[in-house]
């Protein structure tokens, strides 16, 4: 099958879209990074003006929030609850920061919108994070490549994605930008990336963000979620993964 793959500038990271069909066109793409570049708007930390940055500052009131804001911190709080606190969108300064689910959150709906227009084989990835559906153009179930935190040219693993999520968490590109709520100066330690497979990207991405802030407890915590399978690297380069992860393995 015919398959063509694009990758632009969104939110701060190369967002790449590969669409499988005889009948791809350029609104397909346009569709889907169009609503990239309005999450972007609405929930940059860094553009002054998006929703997010008047929340901080205080410019808009809680009635004011738009129902996709209204959702976001509905889910991060609900997430919260369910990660003992570990996954908390409040900073130090007392400003919001969802980034740790607003990702995952996009592709899942970008997702939804390409099956809506009738697509049915692709594969988004937003920063590393990723959600697939269907095959590939090679008529077989997409595969993704887990990277060695410490050379990441190299691939240490490469796993089989039938219509799953597959979110990793890290400093090791980014820098410190994941945080230990529970410790005084939230660094985490123990953990270089943990790599989380869901039955969505949604779900993945927002408990490998969890999990990663939770240090080598965090594999611990994945294993105990129905539904979900983690591979974690921890700082001496020794990787531990959940029993059931060994049947994503290509």
């Amino acid at each position: 099958m015919t398959s063509i793959k694009k990758t632009e500038l969104i939110m701060g990271m190369p967002i790449t879209l590969e669409i499988v069909g005889d009948m791809v066109t350029e609104g397909a793409f346009k569709l889907v990074f169009d609503y990239f570049k309005y999450i972007d708007e609405k929930f940059s930390t860094y553009k002054s003006g998006s929703e997010m940055m008047r929340i901080n500052r205080g410019e808009i009131d809680e009635k004011e929030y738009s129902e996709d804001m209204r959702e976001v911190l509905a889910l991060s709080e609900i997430t919260r609850k369910e990660t003992g606190n570990y996954f908390d969108i409040k900073r130090l300064d007392g400003s919001l920061d969802p980034s740790g689910l607003v990702k995952g959150w996009a592709i899942h709906n970008a997702a939804h919108l390409l099956r809506d227009a009738g697509f049915k084989n692709f594969c988004i990835e937003a920063g590393g994070d990723i959600e697939t559906f269907g095959l590939n153009s090679e008529c077989k179930v997409w595969t993704v490549g887990i990277r060695n935190p410490f050379n990441t040219t190299e691939i240490v693993k490469i796993l089989h994605s039938d219509n799953k999520g597959i979110a990793t968490s890290g400093n090791y590109i980014r820098g410190q930008h994941i945080y230990n709520p529970k410790e005084k100066m939230g660094r985490v330690e123990g953990v270089v990336s943990l790599t989380v497979v869901g039955p969505n990207i949604y779900e993945a991405d927002r408990f490998a963000t969890a999990a990663f802030a939770m240090g080598e407890a965090g594999i611990m915590f994945i294993e105990k979620l129905p539904g979900f399978e983690g591979y974690m690297v921890n700082d001496n380069g020794i990787a531990t993964f959940t029993s059931g992860f060994e049947k994503y393995v290509k």
